[in-house]
């Protein structure tokens, strides 16, 4: 069957995330949504691991459901630690097939830190030990590299990072098959870097609300299963593993270079020209994912391995149709008109992906449809993030919008 994915997402019980982010929102958000498979995040947490077992049914092949939807138990670990004497800051996603194997990794990791203290809690531990515990507890579990890029905690982080993958998992690196792109690149960007050709590259949310969950996901055509699933990754199974979904990468707040304090928004060209400094105060600017690629790419811009998985770009319905109205995305016009177009056509990506261009100009304001078409097609205006803030994104010029919106959009 064919499927969306989500892997990557946090609870309630992590820092800056709704308090709406529990078992029933997530079902209920991704049934909206489209999405058949959820990771359930931050199982490190104790009440959240409370929460999960007392809510979720076994299916007894890896995953577990919750009123339709299947979740899959993972948790990200914030690994800050020193090295050949420099300190590294990386986030890594940990997949787990069972409750058993949970249980035993938390019970290591807890001897290492307080994993109470936060749904991604911060551990003194280097990136490859975290591969050796969770592979000697469960060689069945998955280690991916979360947002790979980001300046400040990733594997190829400007800020933090390492500038080879085996230099952070050592002995482990052959164990570790999948990376997670980040919401500030896309595949496209990854091409450029051969070292990468082994690897599967995935795309999820990193959502820290309800309404976050899918802006990116992966669509899978198999059966709904762990291993299943950890065979594909393994493999990166074209046949299998249709595409990711994707964020517009400018979208994304660290896709450009620059110093969020004094305004400063670069491109690579215009960091080397400043020497990598804000005119503003002086200091270095952050250095963003684009700027990263550059220095790591060994290929030029839109080269393409034969076996990549490809992807898809959007941009959530919510924005759209704030962008269509001229208002806020949290308005509750937007939210009116969202849940009317979800419940003509059942799901958020029946209506980006896949409905014919007759059913969207027939089912939706005549607006509304132009935003969605002129998305499919990559018709759109984005002002790069930089230094963490989020791209400012738009689809229709000020003409057609009368009074243009420049209202800095939550993405968080």
């Amino acid at each position: 069957m064919e499927f969306i994915a989500d892997f990557h997402i946090h609870s309630r019980y992590s820092r800056a995330t709704s308090r709406n982010m529990d078992v029933k929102n997530l079902s209920d958000s991704a049934k909206l949504k489209g999405i058949t498979l959820m990771g359930t995040g931050d199982f490190t947490h104790h009440l959240w691991l409370e929460e999960l077992k007392n809510n979720l049914e076994d299916c007894a092949n890896g995953l577990y459901k919750y009123n339709g939807i299947y979740f899959i138990l993972t948790s990200e670990i914030s690994s800050i630690y020193s090295k050949r004497g420099k300190t590294y800051r990386i986030h890594n996603l940990i997949f787990a097939p069972s409750f058993k194997t949970v249980d035993k990794i938390n019970d290591k990791l807890g001897r290492i830190g307080n994993l109470a203290s936060d749904g991604r809690p911060i551990l003194g531990l280097d990136a490859a030990e975290l591969a050796r515990i969770v592979f000697n507890i469960d060689e069945n579990c998955m280690i991916v590299p979360a947002h790979i890029y980001t300046p400040w905690f990733s594997l190829f982080g400007s800020m933090s990072g390492f500038d080879r993958i085996e230099d952070c998992f050592e002995e482990q690196t052959p164990k570790i098959f999948a990376c997670e792109t980040g919401l500030s690149s896309d595949p496209a960007m990854s091409w450029r870097l051969s070292a990468l050709d082994k690897f599967t590259l995935i795309s999820n949310s990193d959502a820290h609300s309800p309404q976050k969950i899918g802006r990116e996901a992966n669509v899978f055509n198999c059966e709904l299963n762990y291993k299943t699933i950890r065979e594909i990754l393994k493999t990166k199974d074209k046949s299998r593993f249709l595409y990711t979904i994707e964020f517009f990468p400018e979208e994304g707040k660290y896709h450009f270079d620059g110093h969020r304090l004094c305004g400063i928004r670069w491109s690579p060209k215009e960091t080397r020209e400043h020497d990598g400094k804000c005119p503003k105060c002086g200091k270095p600017v952050t250095v963003g994912v684009v700027n990263r690629v550059e220095k790591l790419a060994d290929r030029p811009e839109g080269f393409r391995p034969e076996d990549a998985i490809p992807f898809k770009s959007f941009i959530p319905l919510d924005e759209i149709i704030a962008d269509a109205k001229c208002v806020g995305k949290a308005s509750a016009g937007v939210e009116r008109e969202y849940r009317a177009a979800v419940a003509k056509f059942g799901t958020e990506f029946e209506i980006l992906m896949r409905a014919p261009k007759e059913d969207l100009l027939k089912g939706l304001s005549p607006k509304v449809a132009k935003g969605v078409l002129r998305v499919r097609e990559g018709k759109v205006n984005i002002k790069a993030g930089f230094d963490g803030e989020y791209g400012i994104i738009s689809i229709f010029d000020e003409g057609e919008t009368g009074k243009k919106n420049e209202e800095q959009l939550n993405l968080f």
